[in-house]
């Protein structure tokens, strides 16, 4: 895992844009926007806090970023690439069996 440092009012995730990352967040806080339809608003849907984590729909499903994510304090976060994510989804699984 590598630390990503972000301050207050940068986009962590843009709506659309490609992923290749998942991320963990150590200290502060982050919005979750989306827009569902092209013209409207962009729609409030939750506020990430120390310990929660997103972006791993894009690893998952290889799709393109299903929201934005936005800084709402200073944050420190920790992120883990595609290549890691999958080796662990997968030795998961494995145990399971």
């Amino acid at each position: 895992m590598e630390e990503k440092r972000a301050r207050a009012g940068e986009f962590v995730i843009q709506q659309g844009e490609n992923g290749d990352v998942l991320y963990v967040v150590d200290e502060g806080q982050l919005d979750c926007t989306k827009r569902f339809k092209p013209n409207e608003d962009e729609k409030h849907l939750k506020v990430y806090q120390p310990g929660e984590s997103f972006g791993e729909l894009a690893l998952l499903y290889n799709a393109p970023r299903a929201a934005s994510i936005r800084a709402k304090t200073d944050c420190i976060l920790w992120q883990l690439d595609r290549e890691t994510f999958n080796a662990i989804v997968k030795d998961s699984a494995i145990k399971k069996r």
